[in-house]
C-alpha cells in the first residue's frame, strides 16, 4: 500500500477551487493507518499527505483530519488494517472482535488490547499513540499556523464509538476474545460476582420478553426499552460521555446529524457537559428538503440558549454534487450554516 495521490493533482485543484467558490470553509482528510503504517511498524510513510495537504493549504482552506485506525472502505477504496498488523492476526486472531462462535471481524482491532502488549512490544494504545506522535511531528508547521485546526480520533469499528457489525447479519455480541474476557472476569471478581464472567447467551438475550430477532445499529429500540445501547453499555445515557470528553477537553463529533429524537439526545447530551458538538451527515444529500433536516440539528431555531453546532462535515463530494442545479442548493445550505440566510429559507 502505498501512500500517494490517487487523482491528478489539477482534477484535485479544479474541485477545491469551486468548493471555495460557494463558501466551504475547510476540507476534512482521513488517515488510514493501513496507510501511513502499512508494511512495518514505526516505519511511517507521509509524503502523499504532504501533497495533498499542500494543495489544501493553497486555497486557504482548513484542515480537519481523522486518524482512522479501522479498516477504511468506501465507494472506490478498501484500505485494510496494516499488512504486518495483518501478520500478528494470523498467529493471534484474538486481537480482532470475536462472536460467540469464533467469527473474527477483522475491521478493527478489539479493545481488549488497548493494555496488553502483544503488537511486538507495544499496547494498541501505545501503536495509535506513536502514529499520531509521528503525525503531529511531521505536520509540526500546519498546527502552528492552525491550518490543521481539529484532529478527531478513531473510537472503534468505522471510526465509531462501537463494536463492529456482526459477520452473520443476525445480531452477536461482539466480546468473546481472550482479552475482553478476561476483562469481563476481572471486573466480575472486583464486583465479587462470579455469574459477571460469563458473556450472556445473545440466542436469549434479546428474546426473553421481546422479539429482538436481528436488531441493527445503536438506533434499534431506541423508542422502546433501548436493548442495543443497554447491551454496549450505555445504562446512563450519553451524559456520562460528555463529561468524559469535558474532562479531557474534547469535543463530541456525531456521525449522523439527521434529526430523530437519538439524535437529539446525544446532541443535548453534550451541550449539556458544556462540551462542542460536531456532526455529519450519514446519507447523500443534494436537494434542500434534505439540507434543512441537517440544519434542524445543527441550528435549533427554537433552542432557548442559542446554541448550534461547532462544525459541520459534508459528505458525499462527488461528480453529482457538481451537477449545476445540485451545486446551487449546497451553495445555499453553505450560507444558511453561516447565518447569511435564514435556516426557514
Amino acid at each position: 500500500m502505498e501512500c500517494e495521490l490517487v487523482y491528478s493533482p489539477h482534477d484535485m485543484m479544479s474541485q477545491l477551487t469551486t468548493l471555495e467558490s460557494v463558501g466551504v470553509d475547510g476540507i476534512t482528510v482521513n488517515i488510514c493507518w493501513g496507510i501511513v503504517e502499512a508494511n512495518k511498524p514505526r516505519h511511517y510513510n507521509w509524503e502523499g499527505y504532504k501533497q495533498l495537504f499542500s494543495i489544501i493549504r493553497q486555497l486557504g482552506f482548513k484542515i480537519q483530519v481523522l486518524m482512522s485506525f479501522h479498516e477504511c472502505v468506501g465507494d472506490d477504496a478498501h484500505i485494510p488494517l496494516p499488512k504486518w498488523i495483518k501478520e500478528i492476526g494470523q498467529n493471534n486472531p484474538d486481537i480482532y472482535f470475536t462472536d460467540s462462535v469464533g467469527r473474527r471481524n477483522t475491521e478493527t482491532l478489539t479493545w481488549g488490547i488497548d493494555e496488553e502488549r502483544v503488537l511486538g512490544d507495544r499496547t494498541a494504545v501505545e501503536v495509535y499513540t506513536d502514529c499520531m506522535r509521528s503525525f503531529r511531528d511531521e505536520f509540526d508547521e500546519l498546527f502552528q499556523d492552525l491550518s490543521i485546526f481539529k484532529v478527531e480520533v478513531d473510537l472503534g469499528a468505522r471510526g465509531e464509538l462501537r463494536y463492529p457489525p456482526s459477520c452473520s447479519g443476525e445480531f452477536h455480541f461482539q466480546c468473546y476474545d481472550k482479552y475482553l474476557r478476561k476483562s469481563l472476569e476481572k471486573a466480575a471478581e472486583t464486583a465479587q460476582d462470579s455469574s459477571w464472567g460469563t458473556p450472556p447467551d445473545c440466542s436469549t438475550f434479546f428474546r426473553d420478553d421481546h422479539d429482538y430477532n436481528s436488531p441493527r445499529g445503536m438506533h434499534c429500540g431506541y423508542a422502546t426499552d433501548h436493548q442495543a445501547e443497554r447491551a454496549a453499555g450505555f445504562y446512563d445515557g450519553y451524559d456520562p460521555i460528555g463529561t468524559m470528553l469535558r474532562w479531557h477537553d474534547a469535543h463530541l463529533n456525531f456521525t449522523c446529524v439527521e434529526p430523530d429524537e437519538f439524535v437529539w439526545k446525544v446532541e443535548e447530551a453534550g451541550w449539556v457537559s458544556g462540551i462542542a458538538v460536531s456532526g455529519q451527515n450519514a446519507f447523500p444529500c443534494y436537494d434542500r428538503q434534505g439540507y434543512g433536516k441537517i440544519l434542524e440539528v445543527a441550528k435549533p431555531r427554537n433552542d432557548p440558549f442559542d446554541r448550534c453546532i461547532y462544525s459541520f462535515t459534508y459528505r458525499g463530494l462527488d461528480q453529482t454534487l457538481f451537477e449545476q442545479h445540485n451545486l446551487r442548493e449546497f451553495e445555499l445550505f453553505v450560507k444558511k450554516m453561516h447565518g447569511t440566510q435564514s435556516p426557514s429559507v
